[in-house]
């Protein structure tokens, strides 16, 4: 095994397993996904460390147990298409890709797509569509989602997010303030007319820009 590998499979039963991670699929997928390829060179040393990283722009790319904890509330299958807002780096895109079928990954700043678009490309994860845009609107070219996973925490779960979730699916998103109490908030679809919502405890995340979430002068 590489050192990389050896990193990886402490994390997992040291970050994962041992905070309550069970579901096989995502540890499984948390060990092939090479981490330290998503965050700057001079910050590999601490790609598997128990912590967020900051990337370009002022964004970070997610602690290893929170992209583990939201893959696994979103319950991901080979049949999933799945929309995520907030691209980053492309690492949390990757583990979705090892699950579901197809990942469209939305991100607002266009340098960070780019640089997201080409680290998946050379990685291999053909099945993630990286698209620039406004990811409080979703992207409805893609839609119905079985899962909407959200990198940012916004005011309240977007309108255009729950017109785009499919019958059964799940929307997994940090709610609150972006200098205040957030919470992590699953909320499925049960069906056309009915919601159920589930929080998963106190997170801390940048804010949910956009047109549906806080406005960037925030």
């Amino acid at each position: 095994m590489s050192e990389y590998e050896i990193a990886r499979a402490r994390m997992v039963e040291r970050q994962l397993i041992y905070r309550g991670i069970r579901d096989p699929l995502v540890l499984d997928a948390m060990l092939r996904v090479p981490r330290h390829e998503f965050v700057a060179p001079n910050l590999v040393d601490y790609a598997y460390d128990d912590r967020p990283l900051p990337i370009e722009d002022g964004q970070t790319i997610s602690q290893p147990y929170i992209v583990a904890l939201m893959v696994e509330a979103a319950r991901l299958d080979r049949d999933a298409t799945v929309l995520e807002v907030g691209t980053g780096s492309g690492y949390a895109a990757a583990v979705m890709a090892e699950l579901a079928g197809r990942v469209v990954t939305v991100e607002r700043h266009a340098g960070l797509a780019e640089s997201a678009r080409e680290r998946l490309a050379r990685l291999g994860y053909d099945s993630v569509e990286v698209v620039t845009g406004d990811g409080t609107l979703g992207w409805p070219g893609a839609a119905p989602y079985l899962a909407i996973i959200a990198a940012a925490s916004g005011p309240r779960v977007p309108e255009a997010w729950l017109d785009q979730l499919a019958v059964g699916g799940r929307i997994v998103t940090p709610l609150g303030p972006p200098r205040g109490a957030q919470h992590l908030a699953v909320v499925t679809r049960v069906s056309e007319d009915e919601l159920h919502e589930e929080n998963l405890g106190g997170v801390s995340f940048v804010p949910l820009l956009g047109e549906q979430g806080w406005p960037a002068s925030d």
